[in-house]
């Protein structure tokens, strides 16, 4: 991992995902979370000051960044309740199964190498009547878009630190193992349309359902 990586990326993302659109669109899935929460792609820790102490007894936040935990680090400390971050891929969740209430994935499903594998083992480790609250930017439904989504996405992803442009969030749910309770979409105002289109909602095990 070079220096722009390591040091600029993660600021850049910091600044993107902390627009306002997508403020407003995390604001309306993380406050949900409760009891032992796992955050995948954690980042630089946008969605801490939104998840409601009451609710949530301890986060677990998984990310591969090393910058990104310091960012995080400093946002965690105004929080009452434990926060604990684990280094790793989305990928590779080093926690036993059925031991978490909530899973929270935003804005990460686009860089995760393997989305369906990183899908299967959040379900994996949701206990009994846990809940996946996810919100996505991903494929839209307009073939303009799509095009453009689809033609561009190699160059986007190796400067916008492996993010795609053009995965499709309900079919990466589905073959992760998910059911879908409840999905809503638009595309974000004051958004690039390529990069702004918006899945949100909640989903649990299929084999919970």
């Amino acid at each position: 991992m070079g220096f722009y990586e390591r040091r600029i990326l993660p600021h850049v993302i910091n600044c993107a995902c902390g627009s306002k659109p997508i403020m407003r669109q995390r604001e309306k899935v993380v406050p949900q979370a409760r009891g032992e929460v796992l955050e995948i792609g954690i980042g630089t820790g946008l969605n801490l000051p939104l998840y409601d102490p009451a609710k949530v007894t301890r986060l677990i936040g998984l990310d591969p960044s090393e910058k990104s935990w310091e960012l995080a680090g400093k946002r965690a400390q105004a929080l009452s309740f434990p926060v604990e971050f684990v280094g790793l891929p989305g990928e590779a969740i080093p926690l036993a199964d059925d031991s978490v209430d909530t899973v929270v994935v935003t804005f990460a499903l686009c860089t995760i190498p393997d989305p369906i594998a990183a899908l299967r083992g959040m379900a994996r480790v949701l206990k009994p009547g846990g809940e996946l609250l996810f919100c996505e930017h991903g494929l839209a439904p307009d073939d303009g878009v799509q095009r453009w989504q689809h033609r561009i996405n190699g160059v986007w992803a190796s400067v916008c630190g492996g993010c795609n442009l053009n995965r499709d969030i309900p079919e990466l749910l589905a073959s992760g193992g998910f059911q879908v309770d409840e999905l809503q979409t638009m595309y974000l105002p004051n958004t690039p349309r390529i990069a702004g289109y918006n899945y949100w909602g909640r989903a649990q095990r299929i084999d919970r359902a």
